[in-house]
C-alpha cells in the first residue's frame, strides 16, 4: 500500500516515544488499516536512521519469526529482521534493570560474529561458514512497544522486530567446531527448565536463517559486514519475565550464559 510519508514518520515517532517512556501503545494496524510489510519496514527504517543520527552505533541484526509455529500464528510465511545497536548489548550475567523494559521475554539463540562482508545476491552455507569469525551463545531479551504483545507481522516489523536487549556469551567457538543444527538448548529459571529446543527449531538451521538475512540485507541496502553480530533466531519457546529473576541458557557445544533481571 502507499502511505503518506508523514504518517510513516508519525507512527515511527509513536514507537520511539513508547520506548522512551516504557509505555506501550495500541497496535499500529489499528491506526492504519491495511498497513503492509513495506510500510512497516519503512517505519522501522525511520527509527534506525534517527538512532544513527543521534550517535547510536549499529553492531548487527536480529532475525525474528524463525519458528514455523509462530509464523503460522501471525499468518506469515517468512521471518523478519531488526537492528542491533551497541547500547542494546548486555554482558554475560550483567544485571539488567527491569525499568528499562516494558514487557520482556527471553529466548536462547546462536549468535554469529562475522569476519567478512556478505555481499552476494544469493548466499550459501559455504559463504556463511567462510564469513563467520566465531559463534557465541546468546539470550535475546525481546520486548514490545505494543500493548499486551497484541502483534501481527506489521506491528512487530515496525517495532524493530520486537527487539529489546541481547546478552552475548563469552566463550567464542569456531563455527566448524559446532553443530549449530543438531545442538541442544536448555534454559532454566532456578531449578526449573523453562525452555528447550535445538538448532533445528530455527528455520531448520541457524545457517538457513543467516543466509536469508544476508540476502535480504543486501537487497535493502544495509549489507552485513565484518564485525556484525547476527542473532539467528530462537532455539525454543520464549519465556516471559515477570519480575526479578535469573535465566541460565546452555547450548550444546557453545557453553552457557545468564540473563539476570533486577
Amino acid at each position: 500500500m502507499s502511505t503518506d510519508p508523514r504518517t510513516i514518520e508519525d507512527l515511527a515517532q509513536s514507537l520511539a516515544a513508547a520506548a522512551a517512556a516504557c509505555t506501550p501503545i495500541a497496535p499500529l494496524r489499528d491506526r492504519v488499516p491495511g498497513i503492509d510489510a513495506d510500510v512497516a519496514y519503512a517505519i522501522q527504517d525511520v527509527n534506525t536512521r534517527a538512532g544513527l543520527a543521534a550517535g547510536r552505533r549499529l553492531v548487527g541484526r536480529k532475525i525474528g519469526l524463525t519458528s514455523l509455529a509462530v509464523q503460522q500464528q501471525l499468518g506469515v510465511d517468512r521471518p523478519d529482521y531488526g537492528m542491533l545497536f551497541a547500547d542494546m548489548a548486555i554482558g554475560d550475567a550483567e544485571p539488567v534493570e527491569l525499568a528499562r523494559l516494558i514487557q520482556p521475554k527471553v529466548e536462547a539463540e546462536i549468535a554469529l560474529v562475522l569476519g567478512r562482508d556478505l555481499l552476494h545476491e544469493k548466499h550459501t552455507y559455504a559463504d556463511l561458514i567462510r564469513a563467520t569469525d566465531c559463534v557465541l551463545p546468546a539470550i535475546e531479551i525481546v520486548d514490545s512497544r505494543i500493548e499486551r504483545w497484541d502483534i501481527r507481522f506489521v506491528d512487530t516489523v515496525a517495532d524493530n522486530a520486537s527487539s529489546g536487549l541481547f546478552v552475548l556469551g563469552s566463550t567464542p567457538k569456531r563455527l566448524t567446531d559446532v553443530d549449530v543444527t543438531a545442538c541442544a538448548m536448555r534454559m532454566t529459571r532456578g531449578a526449573e527448565t523453562v525452555s528447550s529446543g535445538s538448532g533445528r527449531a530455527c528455520l531448520g538451521s541457524p545457517l538457513t536463517a543467516a543466509a536469508w538475512l544476508a540476502d535480504v540485507m543486501l537487497r535493502c541496502g544495509r549489507p552485513l559486514a565484518a564485525g556484525d553480530i547476527v542473532l539467528t533466531g530462537a532455539l525454543g519457546p520464549m519465556v516471559a519475565v515477570s519480575g526479578p529473576a535469573r535465566f541460565d541458557a546452555t547450548i550444546e557445544g557453545l557453553g552457557s550464559l545468564a540473563a539476570i533481571f533486577v
